[in-house]
């Protein structure tokens, strides 16, 4: 098999994707030095690239698999499939507008005063595409425009047909552009401190987005690079359950076991050990972090000699090799 080519992002996400790999298994190596840092598996060609390109190179078959954003495999209209939601990384595209403008009105309110006066309605952005729809699915807009597609603004090119709506591709700051260079702004935010601060408010929340495994779809077609990417799957995957669930043992007095179990469904499929003392038996297993707190009167009551970990991983490979069964099927058809 050709080396797996896997893009990983530089920029905002590039921090946080180094430690979660760190938290997998995988060491990469050189990040901070290089575009094409060094990783554990010789089977892997590692790639960083803006997140913004990876679902374009990852649909094109140019990279075979890739971590960006949800934002982007959206806005670039990516063919791609999606594998994994890795939970980190996580924003809001949102719709803000100058603080002078009243407060609960709608986008679609508010771009109605600015048609009213005979002017063009402003919209800068890094998210050309999103955008477009999203002005477009606007009561208002459709009232005014039908389907028509507001204008599209590059430094090389432009399109669309109603020059009434008009959206700007930004390079940044892109807080700084009303009211002077644009009517609101489509930005990406984690908490609304900075658009806050540039005053502007927040009116909408467009999309929610996070760190992704995106695949090409033929290179899922490759019976060996497919087997490779799922081994990839199951590695990431791990990291994203390890993170929301918590690792138990405790001893049990085997005339307490059965009431254990019975009253905690939390608790699917523990190990069951013997200890030396004939009396006791350990119990081993994996729960919800978010049901411990609820649960942990009962195990106090019924156990002794709790102990909780907090696992760097948990590998559902049983859920993996279904995603391998059902890919295989589907090529087959």
């Amino acid at each position: 098999m050709d080396k797996l080519k896997f893009a990983i992002p530089k920029g905002s996400l590039e921090k946080a994707t180094a430690e979660f790999f760190s938290k997998s298994g995988f060491k990469l190596g050189g990040t901070d030095r290089t575009y094409r840092p060094s990783i554990n598996d010789p089977q892997i060609e590692m790639k960083v690239l803006r997140p913004q390109e990876i679902p374009v190179f990852v649909s094109e078959g140019l990279q075979d698999i890739g971590i960006t954003g949800e934002d982007w495999v959206k806005e670039n209209r990516a063919d791609v499939e999606i594998l994994q939601n890795l939970e980190y990384g996580k924003i809001r595209l949102v719709i803000a507008v100058p603080k002078s403008v009243p407060a609960g009105t709608t986008l679609g309110q508010f771009m109605e005063s600015i048609w009213s006066q005979g002017k063009n309605f402003r919209v800068s952005t890094e998210y050309l595409n999103i955008a477009s729809e999203y002005l477009k699915s606007t009561p208002e807009y459709k009232a005014r425009f039908g389907e028509t597609d507001p204008v599209l603004v590059t430094p090389w090119w432009r399109k669309g047909d109603n020059p009434k709506a008009k959206i700007f591709l930004s390079f940044g700051a892109t807080e700084a552009k009303p009211p002077e260079n644009s009517d609101c702004i489509m930005d990406v935010t984690e908490t609304g401190t900075t658009i806050e601060a540039n005053g502007l408010r927040i009116i909408d929340t467009v999309l929610t987005s996070a760190a992704i495994l995106i695949a090409n779809k033929k290179a899922l077609q490759d019976p060996q690079k497919r087997e490779k990417i799922y081994d990839i799957v199951a590695l990431l995957k791990g990291v994203v359950d390890g993170s929301k669930r918590i690792h138990i043992f405790v001893n049990v007095k085997k005339e307490n076991l059965q009431t254990l179990l019975t009253e905690l469904p939390a608790l699917k499929n523990p190990t069951i050990c013997p200890l030396a003392d004939e009396g006791w038996v350990g119990v081993n297993t994996v729960i919800e972090k978010d049901c411990f707190i609820a649960i942990l009167p009962k195990i106090r009551r019924l156990t002794q000699g709790l102990v909780v970990f907090e696992p760097r991983q948990v590998l559902a490979l049983d859920e993996i090799a279904w995603r391998t069964d059902d890919q295989c099927k589907t090529n087959q058809s």
